[in-house]
């Protein structure tokens, strides 16, 4: 599957960070941009988010970044991306990204990134979108994320069925065959939380 699929890609901004965390990212937007796939994410010029784009922008792809304005006001965007869209907030940024996209990927990363994708995971969960989630899952840096959501459903917070709710993937390819794989079978509903 080549061409017209817009990946959203959460990730840190964080500065100092282990190079095999940078060096996955990068490779991310690397095949991205070999898929002519579009990396969607947060515009940061740092981090993960910079790495990916550099991927993807050196292998020939679109990198477009999604920011609120006093990020901009602030120079903390990325100005080599291939478009900027400005939002009003935090919350019209997540909202942007959500409908531009068919599929997130989770990077690691701190506060920002976890809140990001739980947000995801969520809407998911309430069938407000059908996409798919994948956690790429460089250096075990999720492992301690999935205990803890399959301890919220093994303590009755989450149906058995919401493992499906994300996926977790070892390296950036098989992300990226993850998300291939679930768009072509389709939006699958998931089960009701109630």
């Amino acid at each position: 599957m080549t061409g017209n699929v817009n990946i959203c890609v959460f990730g840190a901004s964080s500065r100092n960070l282990a190079p095999a965390y940078v060096d996955a990212a990068r490779e991310l937007g690397q095949l991205m941009a070999q898929r002519e796939w579009t990396c969607v994410n947060g515009a940061g010029s740092e981090g993960l988010m910079r790495a990916v784009s550099d991927g993807v922008l050196d292998a020939g792809g679109e990198a477009v970044g999604v920011i609120p304005q006093f990020m901009i006001d602030n120079g903390w965007h990325y100005e080599r991306l291939t478009r900027i869209i400005a939002t009003a907030s935090m919350h019209e940024r997540k909202h942007t990204m959500a409908q531009m996209t068919q599929a997130v990927i989770a990077l690691p990363g701190g506060c920002g990134t976890m809140e990001e994708l739980l947000e995801a995971i969520t809407w998911r969960q309430l069938n407000l979108h059908p996409k798919p989630i994948v956690l790429l899952n460089t250096l075990n840096y999720y492992n301690h994320l999935e205990e803890m959501l399959a301890h919220a459903i093994n303590q009755g917070f989450m149906k058995q069925s919401h493992y499906r709710l994300w996926s977790l993937a070892a390296t950036p390819g098989d992300a990226l065959d993850i998300v291939e794989h679930e768009l072509a079978q389709g939006a699958q509903p998931m089960e009701s939380k109630y």
